[in-house]
């Protein structure tokens, strides 16, 4: 569906007061079980990006292996003529998740047999699991080295005998992961944060400091609901999204298959990116920079019992992680579908049970998921801005120069 025929299918929707009527294909199906599956295995954030990135550049090289109508992101095997790309997809994702959550393979397996049993039988079928099955193998070895195991080796700054809290930070070798989409993790590392003399920390500490913490009496009930809204993280907050979109009518197979493989890419380098500046610059969070605000020279600054909203992340705060994420996604999403109004975009979030929140653009969305950081507590402005930055510039990377059409 191109997106002038997504504008005049919006038109129509808006002259006649209706939304549209999901049309859920393999993709999308196989995209919400990897996610529960990340969730299940109780996998960071960040490591079910990589998940569904492995996931969702299988499911696209298999399919487009057989379709052709893109360039492969890494792997394309000969495919004879009949071959059945959803079979292919379906093998994919499936031989993809039962190596990354071994635990499942179960439950994964029976979901596998029943989404096959919606395939007509017959030797396309056959050819399309055989080729699922073989782009996954080369797409799990292909990452097999990518430093996702590296051991974290972060060391506490402390002195000799001194207490101090004994959880490990986490992600703290994930700026060095192989990218999926730029050439390494510091590609796009921005500039340091505000000096703590600066008006511009001064202002997002401020900031932070009345909006975000636990008993502020400046938030609004709408601020308080969007920050609990999106402790959601990791792929379960922007994939219903996607999904949604991709179950616009009359959308193909293997356009929603490259969409997904952009997006789930976008966002695993967002991850990798934010981690690379995280520990590069290893900047305090609100709760840290509060309740020390006089090392920062300004003793008015600091409150002992301040507290934020939601709990703080275990990394450093600058830049912010959902902002980029968001971003990065957002940026593939409206090269897809344009920059203005949507049917509305739905999602409930399992941190907020019976929330359910609509947006009528994917920016509004993209800016809501941002906010929410500071209505918080949990990050300044100043890390909002530079993280959607990043975001959007790793979304253009995608659409620009990757799984373009073959001309």
């Amino acid at each position: 569906m191109t997106r002038v025929g997504f504008r005049s299918f919006l038109l129509t929707c808006a002259i006649l007061g209706v939304s549209w009527i999901a049309s859920a294909d393999v993709i999308t199906e196989w995209n919400e079980r990897a996610v529960q599956s990340t969730i299940a295995a109780k996998q960071y954030p960040f490591v079910g990006t990589r998940t569904l990135a492995i996931v969702h550049t299988a499911m696209y090289d298999a399919v487009n292996s057989i379709e052709g109508r893109y360039a492969p992101y890494k792997v394309k095997v000969p495919a004879p003529a009949g071959a059945s790309a959803e079979a292919a997809a379906v093998a994919a994702a499936h031989a993809v998740l039962v190596q990354l959550c071994p635990d499942q393979s179960a439950d994964l397996d029976s979901a596998y047999a029943v989404s096959l049993e919606k395939i007509p039988g017959g030797i396309g079928k056959t050819a399309g699991i055989a080729i699922g099955e073989k782009v996954a193998a080369q797409t799990l070895a292909l990452r097999s080295s990518d430093g996702a195991n590296a051991p974290n080796t972060y060391r506490s700054i402390t002195t000799a005998g001194v207490y101090i809290t004994t959880t490990l930070p986490i992600g703290t070798q994930w700026g060095s992961v192989t990218p999926w989409l730029m050439e390494h993790g510091s590609q796009f590392r921005p500039e340091p944060p505000p000096k703590l003399t600066s008006a511009k920390w001064d202002r997002d500490c401020k900031e932070v400091m009345e909006i975000g913490g636990k008993k502020s009496t400046v938030r609004t009930a709408e601020q308080t609901n969007i920050a609990r809204f999106w402790a959601i993280t990791g792929p379960a907050s922007w994939d219903p999204i996607v999904r949604q979109l991709a179950d616009f009518p009359s959308r193909r197979l293997v356009e929603n298959a490259r969409l997904f493989a952009l997006v789930e890419m976008a966002a695993a380098d967002a991850y990798i990116a934010v981690f690379d500046a995280k520990y590069t610059f290893n900047f305090w969070r609100p709760i840290t920079a509060i309740r020390n605000g006089d090392l920062g020279g300004n003793a008015a600054m600091r409150i002992p019992d301040w507290e934020p909203l939601i709990d703080t992340p275990l990394h450093p705060e600058y830049p912010c992680a959902h902002c980029i994420t968001s971003a990065a996604t957002g940026t593939v999403l409206q090269a897809e579908f344009g920059r203005g109004t949507v049917p509305p975009l739905i999602m409930s979030s399992a941190a907020s049970p019976g929330v359910v929140r609509k947006w009528t653009s994917i920016k509004n969305w993209m800016d809501e998921v941002s906010a929410a950081r500071i209505y918080g507590g949990i990050h300044y402005r100043n890390s909002m801005d530079v993280g959607q930055a990043m975001g959007r510039r790793i979304g253009e990377l995608a659409v620009q120069n990757y799984l373009r059409p073959v001309q």
